[in-house]
């Protein structure tokens, strides 16, 4: 098989891609998934993403044991299906801060300021409530659609933004838009009740392009190199079978911040002492593959509520069935809706300043120990209750993804290093008072019966144990294959792997620093920007 551009991964970018780059009907396109096509129910609708995780279309990564949390190992859900992770995640459409931008622009990036990056956002949007909102900030011609959700909402969602606000946090019903700062409802990517991944919103409808081939349950095993040139790939038709793919005109990983550094170094592309120690010959010694992961990481405040108001009553088999039957019939209720209503963002220490601190709010209560449950939703509480889930957006820690052995059947290892760095526990620490004063404010008073994780009047050291005990990672990878000039980078500010023609990576990996918030939105508009780069 010969075609023009072979993408590897079909997920949030590689979807974007393989749509932008077949608009040409003179350019041929091969999109290659390692996961099967997008057929499980769950996918679509979006309450359905709590039987996601943990089953056929979810990679289920496991990290290396944590130091700094007693040697805990932290589940890293990644989806394997056409959308990646834009078909298994919580649908929230975050694109972070003016200056997560600019800073990769300061950082010799040219091309990347905020200024640069915002029509791209703009062009893959199709915004629901655009007429509500600043013009300069939202489009309404591109394929994904966005917006808030209208077809299921708690009083919970409103009384958290209030919180918000007695606590001094301003209120900002657009994060996306002029400034970042404040507490609002979350936008979603939910289009009449459904899902929008990216498979559905950009694949999907161009299908039937003759000059675009989609294969699934198709897992790369290298890319081919002649030289310093990548000409193709090498990809798993079975269990051990392989064929490949030639390419006229370039290579494209598009597999995510674990599993493209993972193909690169599979393919002698990394660094030598790395590749050397696991007997996989040299073709490139580059030798910041694999460094500088990044993730957010999160814990959880929960009280329970003195009234029936929460999504926790909805998890009883006779609450799945009737919501299951509604949401058949009339595409309304709690299955047409993101397990978050609201979310805040600050600076916990200069209100003022740039935002590093997120809150996501949920409409339920995941447990006093919610790790035993947090992806089962067969023992999630039925109790009603409220969390919310404060999130370190700028972590100073910094991992790394590495080979566990040369087969690439092997999931690669992966260390996030999560609260290396002293300031994060810092940070961590005032963040969970900071939740436990909103979950505790006026504004809750009518819902809430008592807080029940953590308590609020207790020393560092006891708020410390909860993190080690509950952290979670919001499964935000990425850094990889960072984009830059320095001895550290992978590709440069054209997203072309440094020191080898015909090959770029296109995904979360590429971000230098992490942005301010959730990934999807960027790392599409990353997909959108790397379209128009690699046509010209």
């Amino acid at each position: 098989m010969r075609f023009d551009y072979i993408i590897v991964g079909a997920g949030s970018a590689g979807c974007v891609l393989a749509n932008r780059l077949s608009e040409n009907p003179a350019t041929t396109v091969l999109l290659l998934e390692a996961g099967g096509p997008d057929t499980k129910m769950e996918i679509h609708i979006p309450a359905g993403y709590a039987k996601l995780h943990r089953s056929a279309v979810d990679w289920g990564f496991w990290s290396e044991p944590q130091a700094a949390l007693n040697g805990t190992r932290i589940y890293l859900p990644r989806g394997k299906t056409l959308g990646g992770s834009s078909s298994t995640n919580a649908m929230a459409y975050v694109r972070g801060n003016r200056e997560d931008y600019n800073d990769w622009a300061r950082a010799g990036n040219t091309g990347w300021r905020y200024d640069d990056v915002l029509p791209y956002f703009i062009r893959s949007e199709h915004n629901q409530q655009a007429a509500q909102l600043d013009p300069a900030y939202h489009g309404t011609d591109g394929p994904l659609s966005v917006g808030y959700a209208t077809r299921f909402r708690t009083p919970l969602a409103g009384a958290f933004v209030n919180a918000c606000q007695q606590t001094g946090i301003p209120l900002n019903h657009d994060p996306n838009g002029p400034g970042q700062n404040g507490a609002g409802l979350l936008q979603f990517t939910i289009k009449d009740g459904k899902r929008q991944s990216t498979a559905t919103a950009f694949l999907k409808p161009v299908l039937t392009r003759p000059n675009l081939k989609v294969v699934t349950n198709a897992m790369t095993k290298q890319v081919l190199l002649d030289k310093d040139r990548a000409v193709g790939v090498e990809f798993f038709t079975g269990k051990h079978a392989t064929e490949k793919a030639y390419a006229n005109r370039e290579v494209i990983l598009s597999a995510g911040a674990f599993q493209s550094p993972h193909i690169l170094l599979l393919s002698g592309v990394g660094p030598a002492h790395t590749l050397r120690q696991y007997g996989i010959q040299v073709k490139h010694a580059l030798p910041g593959v694999g460094k500088n992961l990044q993730d957010h990481a999160f814990t959880g405040v929960s009280a329970l509520a003195s009234q029936p108001v929460s999504t926790n009553r909805f998890l009883t088999p006779w609450g799945q069935l009737s919501s299951f039957i509604r949401y058949a019939i009339t595409k309304s209720g709690p299955l047409t809706c993101s397990p978050l209503e609201a979310n805040a963002f600050i600076n916990l220490e200069a209100p003022d300043d740039r935002v590093d601190f997120q809150f996501h709010f949920a409409p339920l209560h995941l447990g006093s120990d919610y790790k035993a449950n947090l992806y089962d939703i067969n023992t999630l509480p039925r109790t009603d209750g409220f969390s919310i889930l404060p999130i370190l957006l700028k972590p100073k820690s910094r991992g790394c993804v590495g080979l566990r052995s040369a087969s690439p059947l092997d999931a690669p290892l992966i260390q996030p290093n999560f609260y290396s760095h002293e300031d994060d526990r810092r940070m961590m620490l005032k963040g969970i008072r900071k939740a436990l004063d909103i979950i505790e404010a006026d504004a809750f008073s009518q819902y809430r019966k008592k807080v029940i994780m953590p308590p609020k009047r207790v020393s560092d050291d006891d708020l410390w144990h909860h993190v080690q005990r509950l952290t979670e990672a919001l499964y935000h990878p990425v850094g990889t294959c960072k984009m830059g000039t320095d001895e550290l980078a992978v590709v440069d500010p054209e997203l072309r792997v440094h020191g080898i023609g015909g090959l770029r990576v296109v995904d979360a990996s590429i971000m230098p620093t992490i942005v301010s918030g959730n990934t999807n939105a960027p790392v599409i508009m990353i997909a959108e920007k790397a379209a128009d780069l690699i046509k010209k």
